[in-house]
Order: C-alpha cells, then sequence, then structure tokens
C-alpha cells in the first residue's frame, strides 16, 4: 500500500449488528414481541422471519432473552435485536487518495465499493475503511456514488468542510427544485462535477439538456422503492456532451455534467432519452426498471436462512456492470474561496476517447486478417 492508498482486506465475516428500542405507551397495548419488530420493521423481514429470529435467541427484553413470539411488551421495556454475522459479497477494498489538505480528502472509489452501510453491505464500505485507516477522528464522506460507479468521492476531514461541503451539495439540487433549471450546469452551483459514461446505441445530437424529474416507485427489494423517471418526481438537471460514437459497436462515449444530484441520476436521465449505460443491469429505455410492474410487487417473497428476505431475483440498485466515472470535480478552496480546488480521476480504459477508436481499429484488423 503506497503512502497515497489506503484500505485493509476485508474479514471473512463482518461483526452482525446491534439494533435498539425501547417501547413506548402507544406500542405497549397488549402488543407481542413478534407483532412489535414485524410491525416496526416489515421491510427487514415477514412475520414468520421474526418469530425465526425471536426462537433463535436473538431478541433481549430489559436484558433477558426471549425465545417466545407471544412474550407481551409493557411500556419502557428495552429491546435489543442482534443480527447474526455474514458474509458479505466481494468488494474491492483500496482506494487511491486523489487529494488532500486540511479540510479535505478526495478518494478515487473503485467500482464495486458502496460508499456508506446499507442492505447487505454492513462492513464492506468506504466509511469503514476511513474509520479503520483514520481512526475516531477519521473523514466522512459529504456525498453519494453508487455502488458501480467509479470515481471521485469527496470525504470532510473538519465539521466546518462537512458542513460547507454538504451546503454545496445541497445548493445546486435546491436551485434547479426551485425553477432554475434554464441554468446552465456549472453556473450556478458551487459544486462542478464531470462524470464520463458509455452509453447505449448512438446519440445523433452533440449535446443535450435532460430535465426529466426523477420519483420514486415501488419496487422488490428496495424497502424505500427505486428511483426512476416520474412526471410526479423532483425536478433534475443533467448536460450530456457526446465525446466519440462507435457505430460498430452501437454505443457512445459522453461527458456528463449535473447540476441536480438525485440518487442514480446519471443512469436515470440517459436510459430515459433510450440510451440507457452500457451493461446497466436495472435501467432501461425510459428511465424504469427492467421488466417489473410497480403494481404486481408481491409482499410475501420467502424469507432466507437468517429470517430476512431474500435477495430478488431482478436487479437492484447497487449491482454493478455499467460504465460510470466521476471524473473531474471543481469546488472552492474551504479556506480561500476566491481559489478553485480541482480534481482529477484517472479514467477506466473503456471511458478513454482513443479506446473505443483503438477497438474500433484491432476489429477491422482482425476482420482483414481472416
Amino acid at each position: 500500500m503506497s503512502p497515497q492508498q489506503i484500505g485493509l482486506p476485508w474479514p471473512e465475516l463482518n461483526d452482525g449488528l446491534t439494533y435498539k428500542d425501547v417501547v413506548s405507551s402507544s406500542d405497549s397495548e397488549l402488543t407481542t414481541v413478534s407483532d412489535f419488530y414485524y410491525t416496526k420493521y416489515k421491510s427487514s423481514a415477514p412475520l414468520l422471519g421474526w418469530i425465526q429470529r425471536i426462537q433463535n435467541g436473538q431478541i433481549q427484553v430489559d436484558e433477558e432473552v426471549v425465545k417466545d413470539p407471544n412474550t407481551l411488551l409493557r411500556s419502557g421495556s428495552k429491546l435489543v435485536y442482534h443480527r447474526l454475522p455474514w458474509k458479505e459479497p466481494d468488494t474491492p477494498h483500496l482506494l487511491d487518495i486523489l487529494y488532500q489538505d486540511h479540510d479535505l480528502i478526495a478518494l478515487n472509489k473503485p467500482s464495486g465499493l458502496q460508499v456508506l452501510p446499507g442492505g447487505l453491505f454492513q462492513q464492506r464500505t468506504v466509511l469503514t475503511q476511513l474509520q479503520w485507516c483514520f481512526g475516531e477522528s477519521h473523514p466522512v464522506p459529504v456525498h453519494r456514488l453508487g455502488r458501480g460507479t467509479s470515481g471521485i468521492l469527496l470525504c470532510a476531514k473538519t465539521k466546518l468542510a462537512k458542513t460547507k461541503l454538504s451546503a454545496y451539495f445541497a445548493e445546486g439540487t435546491s436551485l434547479v427544485g426551485s425553477g432554475n433549471m434554464g441554468q446552465e450546469c456549472g453556473t450556478v452551483r458551487k459544486i462542478s462535477k464531470i462524470y464520463r459514461a458509455l452509453a447505449s446505441g448512438i446519440i445523433e445530437e452533440d449535446e443535450i439538456v435532460i430535465k426529466q424529474h426523477i420519483g420514486v416507485a415501488r419496487y422488490p427489494g428496495v424497502a424505500k422503492g427505486l428511483y426512476v423517471a416520474s412526471s410526479e418526481g423532483k425536478p433534475s438537471l443533467s448536460k450530456v456532451i457526446v465525446l466519440e460514437r462507435d457505430r460498430q459497436r452501437d454505443c457512445t462515449l459522453v461527458k456528463v455534467e449535473i447540476q441536480s444530484g438525485r440518487p442514480h441520476q446519471i443512469r436515470i436521465h440517459l436510459a430515459f432519452i433510450g440510451h440507457p449505460l452500457v451493461g446497466d443491469p436495472l435501467y432501461v429505455a425510459g428511465g424504469k426498471p427492467k421488466g417489473v410492474d410497480p403494481d404486481l410487487v408481491d409482499d410475501t417473497t420467502p424469507f432466507a436462512q437468517d429470517g430476512g428476505y431474500r435477495r430478488p431475483n431482478q436487479a437492484v440498485p447497487g449491482d454493478c456492470g455499467y460504465h460510470l466515472h466521476a471524473h473531474e470535480v471543481e469546488i472552492p478552496n474551504l479556506l480561500d474561496t476566491h481559489k478553485v480546488v480541482k480534481v482529477v480521476a484517472p479514467l477506466p480504459p473503456i471511458l478513454q476517447t482513443s479506446y473505443l477508436a483503438e477497438e474500433e481499429e484491432k476489429g477491422l484488423s482482425s476482420c482483414k486478417s481472416s
């Protein structure tokens, strides 16, 4: 590991999780322990799954293990649920440091590494590596990148930096939400973020501004719903510039600058105009997920060994395979706002402008030689 790189190998199993609750007076009226957990954490497991967890001795009530799902609770009781350790999916652990000063550190996040804990990934995250490598006063991410997205991730090293950076990110999104969607990207937002992406199909226009709203729809395996293109959603703005067209492989290399910062915005916006990212397992033309009718979502999915819901057969937002890279970020220097900090993350070969031309040349050569 070089001085400009951080990361420690992941252990085989994580440490499990502990969830603590206190029963309120409104919850305690003839409520059983199984009903309490199923009602409050329905997205974690079906009723039979919670019963399995209780019978397995994973629930404590007032420091006593309870194995009877019908145990009645009383107001003020302290509950603890112990989620057993599990092996998280294979994940990269090394992160390159692109830039750092007193307030800020910019990392080059690899595709496949989640930023914050969630779902199956409770330990194998960027946040965990920051905690392990920097200790108690560790930097914290101030924005998210999708698990399959690579590139620049900004992390604050001080409370002041966290407050300012979070405000900068929120400001651009709020400006779009207030109706300033006619503004050019980068002219009103203190933070400029430029991505590279490989879109399917040939985008004939040299430049496109996409203003499609993004909302949430029900989707199996995503408790809070899936972000999709929706007229009832929130305003969003992306500016797409074509860098290279590969008609032989039917794909287009683009640069994308975002004004707002909705989850999965670039994936949704490019899919909405009929050019989903090459390799995207989830979003298809129109900015919706592949072949799932949200009105037919089944809440009775069989539960897994630990009592929770099984991973759905359909793709979920954290699945990788697409090509999207946070390439450039410009932000005001936090100590001197008249100066600008510019961070650039090296491009993966497939997102370099010369790559498609070279591959096309190889393809033509092989055709000639055959």
